[in-house]
C-alpha cells in the first residue's frame, strides 16, 4: 500500500500518526478499551475505534487539505473531556504496511475514507 506520512502528535512519548493513501487517510491512534463508550457505537466486523489528539488533524494540510473540523459525525465518534477524538474505521488489514508503520501494542490504525474526514471540515479544500 502507498502511503504518504503527514505527521504525528506526540505527548508523553506517545504517537498518535496520520498518513494519506490515494483515496484514504490511516490514522494510527490509541485502542480504546472504555466498555461503556464501545457499548453504545455500532462497529461492523472488521472496524475498531482509536483514539487521537485534535491536533492530529492539523497534518491535513500536508495533503492539501484546509479547515477546521467542525462536525462530530462518522468517522468522529466521539469526542472525550479532554478534546480528544474516538475515530471508527476500518481496521487496518495489509500486514506488510502494518510492518512499516510499527505501531506498538497500545496502538492500532484504521484506515478512513479522505471524504469522510473532509465532509467534518469546515472551508475544506481538496486537491
Amino acid at each position: 500500500m502507498e502511503m504518504v506520512f503527514l505527521g504525528k502528535e506526540t505527548e508523553s512519548g506517545e504517537s498518535p500518526t496520520l498518513y494519506a493513501t490515494e483515496d484514504s487517510y490511516i490514522v494510527q491512534g490509541y485502542i480504546v478499551t472504555d466498555e461503556e463508550i464501545l457499548a453504545k457505537l455500532d462497529i461492523a466486523e472488521g472496524e475498531t475505534v482509536v483514539e487521537v489528539y485534535a491536533r492530529l488533524f492539523a497534518h491535513l494540510a500536508h495533503d492539501g487539505v484546509s479547515g477546521t473540523v467542525t462536525s462530530w459525525f462518522p468517522p468522529i465518534v466521539h469526542v472525550r473531556e479532554n478534546g480528544n477524538y474516538l475515530i471508527q474505521g476500518v481496521r487496518l488489514a495489509d500486514d506488510d504496511t502494518r510492518r512499516r508503520m510499527a505501531i506498538p501494542d497500545h496502538e492500532d490504525a484504521i484506515v478512513v475514507p479522505k471524504t469522510a474526514i473532509h465532509a467534518l471540515l469546515e472551508e475544506a479544500a481538496c486537491n
